[in-house]
């Protein structure tokens, strides 16, 4: 497998990387590279500039996949390739995002992220709290940088789905991400679907929606999913 890594077909390239992930979300979980992701590293390192964005979305999955089981090493790995090329810094975000999601302050300060403060988030409403699966849920709020420099952010929302055991459970979604300039407020209007997908079966009840600033939650609002025709 690693001398395929550097094999001139980006076919076998990919292969290399994909074939040695430990967490292959069609194939079963690897545990010998759960436990120890050693032998994936040297080919990780020989294509995470590969030419081809397919290669290097691979290398980024394999990134993310250690992450969970090695989320030191996926960070050591993750600032030793951050800023060599606009490309692995790309590779790395994508790479690191269970610990974005999950607020890694770590994670967020290797790719230029700094802690909340000095932002604050205002006007948080959701505009109908009750609602059917099937609707869009809609929400607006306000975010200002109220210190006396520009500052990066990550902006997402996390969704606390009512489970059939009748706890609720977290998922974060990507909302925006740039630079908010000292003093400034930018207004913010976004829907979230809850249509029936196939990955995803909606609970009754009380469910909630929070607003993620750089990975501190700033806000939280209740809605009410109703399942049945009443």
């Amino acid at each position: 497998m690693l001398a395929w890594s550097k094999h001139e077909s980006l076919e076998v390239r990919r292969f290399s990387t994909e074939g040695m992930r430990s967490r292959l979300p069609w194939a079963a979980a690897v545990p010998t590279l759960k436990k120890n992701p050693a032998p994936i590293l040297p080919i990780l390192e020989n294509l995470k500039q590969d030419p081809a964005d397919w290669v290097r979305l691979s290398v980024s999955n394999n990134l993310n996949d250690i992450s969970k089981d090695h989320p030191e090493l996926a960070k050591k790995l993750a600032r030793s390739w951050y800023s060599l090329s606009p490309q692995t810094g790309k590779l790395v975000k994508h790479g690191l995002r269970t610990l974005l999601k999950k607020g890694d302050a770590e994670a967020l300060r290797i790719i230029g992220v700094a802690d909340a403060s000095g932002l604050e988030v205002s006007s948080f409403a959701i505009e109908n709290p009750r609602l059917r699966v099937g609707e869009d849920l809609w929400f607006t709020f306000s975010l200002k940088n109220t210190g006396k420099t520009a500052k990066t952010i990550r902006l997402e929302y996390g969704v606390y789905y009512m489970k059939a055991n009748g706890t609720l459970s977290r998922k974060v979604f990507k909302l925006s991400e740039g630079e908010l300039a000292a003093g400034a407020v930018r207004d913010f209007r976004r829907k979230q679907h809850f249509r029936p997908i196939s990955t995803r079966k909606y609970h009754g009840g009380e469910h909630r929606l929070s607003i993620i600033v750089n990975g501190e939650e700033k806000g939280m609002e209740k809605l009410e999913l109703l399942v049945s025709q009443e």
